[in-house]
Formats: C-alpha cells, structure tokens, sequence
C-alpha cells in the first residue's frame, strides 16, 4: 500500500513531466509566432501545416514530434519546411528529412536544408 510520500512522488512525476510539456508546446508556440511574423502571415493553430504563406508551407516541430511534420506537409504543391523548435530538434528534423523534397529550418527561419518542391 502506497504511503503519503510515494504519492507526493507521482504526483511531482506527473507534474515534472506537466511541466517539460508545457515548455515545449511553448517553444513551439513561440517559435510559430515569431516565423509567422516573418513571413507576413499568421500562425495556423488547428490541423495543417502551421505557417502557409504564398512562398512556402512551414511546420514546427519539438525534438520529439520532428518525424510528425512530414505527414504535416503532405499535399502542399509549393516548398515545405519543418522547423525546429530548437537546435535538438533541428538536428532530428534534418535527419527525416533526408531523401526527402522536404526542407528544414532552425529556430530562427533561416534554411538548413531547401526543400526542392518548386513553387505552383
């Protein structure tokens, strides 16, 4: 039978782990937010692709969802982009993407990889 201290453990597990998803849904927020502005359009919260502009369509990604982004940018006829939410992920993503037609950027919008779909 659990004593008191043993659920005050789960429960700071439980909470710990509350926390590191929080962090990263926000680097990942924040990160949209910031590449959003720069490209001139907004962040795009729902199912999709979070940032399509009329240049490119971009999806940030953590270190532990980068792979989920190719599925994210199926069906764009224009070049694609995963993003890394930070340099962790930057390096997973740029690691799926090889072989790809898509292309990878840091945190910061600037393209590690290009995506070599053309423009429609």
């Amino acid at each position: 039978m659990p004593t008191g201290f043993e659920i005050a453990e789960i429960e700071d597990t439980d909470n710990s782990n509350a926390l590191r998803r929080h962090e990263m849904a926000s680097k990942h927020d924040q990160t949209a937010r910031r590449l959003a502005r720069r490209e001139g359009v907004d962040y795009n919260q729902g199912q999709g692709a979070d940032i399509i502009s009329n240049r490119r369509a971009i999806e940030v990604e953590t270190a532990s969802t980068a792979r989920d982004g190719l599925r994210q940018l199926q069906g764009h006829r224009k070049p694609v982009y995963i993003a890394g939410a930070d340099e962790e992920a930057t390096k997973v993503a740029l690691e799926a993407a090889e072989g790809t037609t898509v292309g990878v950027m840091d945190s910061d919008g600037n393209i590690v990889k290009s995506s070599s779909r053309k423009r429609s």
